[in-house]
């Protein structure tokens, strides 16, 4: 939107990466922390990946009140869901959950969501609910502006039966592999694991992650010179 031309109705530009991967045992969700809003950075640090129940979480990309509001039904339905039937929604179940409201809306919404757990039954899986509102389950997924860049390296670095350690590096890699090339991808990485023993998260700051081509080592600010320094005595 052109700051200019004073439509506060024109669409605005936003932007993300987030991926879902399935490895020997549980999934792996992984997430970029840039909001952007156009040409702006609204928050560096935003969390995308959003708890549905202890067993299922949801990747977000696309208008962040649109997917806040949809993650916040769907967590409603499924909190009433586990009272009905006694035992913790499956992951199928939230996906389902998640499609409904993205198709019923989708004239009204801008959401590209994956959704990954684990449950008993089927195990760790993913599914993917582009813009539209179709439910895909895939081994792994990626969405949002920075999947662009992320589509030929998935091809050849993701592989079946991979182990927990692997599937987390593999996502972190591909995260910052986006953030190097897609502007509106940035900040920080967060990913989440989940299996039968439970769900851990992880972050990784910026200047933790790996430099990809043309890319500059990071540089202390100003700031960060004048807040160290001792300022010198002057010679009379």
């Amino acid at each position: 939107m052109d700051p200019s031309s004073g439509d506060l109705n024109a669409s605005l530009s936003t932007g993300t990466t987030i991926i879902g991967v399935t490895y020997n045992g549980g999934v792996v969700l992984g997430a970029d922390s840039r909001t952007s809003t156009g040409m702006y950075v609204a928050n560096r640090a935003s969390d995308k990946i959003t708890k549905l129940t202890d067993n299922v979480y949801l990747c977000r990309s696309g208008s962040a009140a649109d997917t806040q509001i949809i993650s916040d039904y769907v967590r409603y339905f499924l909190h009433q869901h586990t009272i009905q039937i006694g035992q913790p929604a499956t992951v199928k179940v939230a996906a389902n959950l998640v499609r409904l409201l993205a198709y019923n809306n989708k004239n009204m919404l801008q959401a590209g969501l994956i959704v990954g757990g684990w449950d008993k039954y089927g195990g760790g899986k993913i599914y993917g609910i582009p813009l539209g509102g179709t439910v895909l389950e895939q081994p792994f997924t990626i969405g949002g502006s920075g999947s662009s860049y992320l589509y030929g390296f998935f091809d050849q670095a993701w592989k079946e039966g991979m182990t927990r350690e692997e599937a987390e590096q593999l996502v972190v890699k591909a995260v910052s592999l986006a953030i190097a090339r897609d502007g509106a991808s940035g900040g920080v990485v967060r990913t989440v694991t989940i299996n039968a023993e439970g769900v851990t998260r992880k972050f990784y700051p910026g200047d933790a992650l790996p430099l990809w081509h043309e890319e500059l080592e990071p540089q202390n600010t100003l700031l960060d010179i004048l807040s160290t320094s001792k300022p010198e005595p002057m010679d009379s």
